[in-house]
């Protein structure tokens, strides 16, 4: 399995979980703590691929980076939740770094 789709799936993952874990309502609902549970040990075990290749520094910046971007993302839109001006301009601050990364680090691979 490529290393990009690993680290897709396991951010994917732990966006559900996390989405999960706040319908859970402080695991006192069944379905969505379970989904929570699940989400993350999957995000997990596609984590550990990625970091077959990868650095762990590099892997978990960019899947904790991405997954800050998708959870913000997610809580607006399902759970109305809002962002205020900092929160943006830090967010775009973590795409910056993600970009650098990606465009300019050696270490993004062993």
């Amino acid at each position: 399995m490529p290393v990009i789709l690993s680290l897709i799936l396991a951010v994917i993952a732990e966006t559900i979980g996390t989405m999960a874990l706040q319908a859970s309502a402080q695991f006192t609902r069944l379905g969505p703590s379970v989904l929570a549970a699940v989400g993350y040990g999957v995000a997990f075990y596609f984590l550990s691929l990625t970091l077959r290749t990868m650095p762990v520094g590099v892997v978990y910046a960019l899947w904790s980076g991405f997954g800050i971007l998708l959870i913000a993302l997610f809580g607006f839109l399902v759970f109305g939740q809002k962002l205020d001006l900092a929160a943006v301009l830090g967010m775009a601050m973590i795409i910056g770094g993600i970009a650098v990364i990606q465009v300019f680090s050696r270490t993004n691979l062993h």
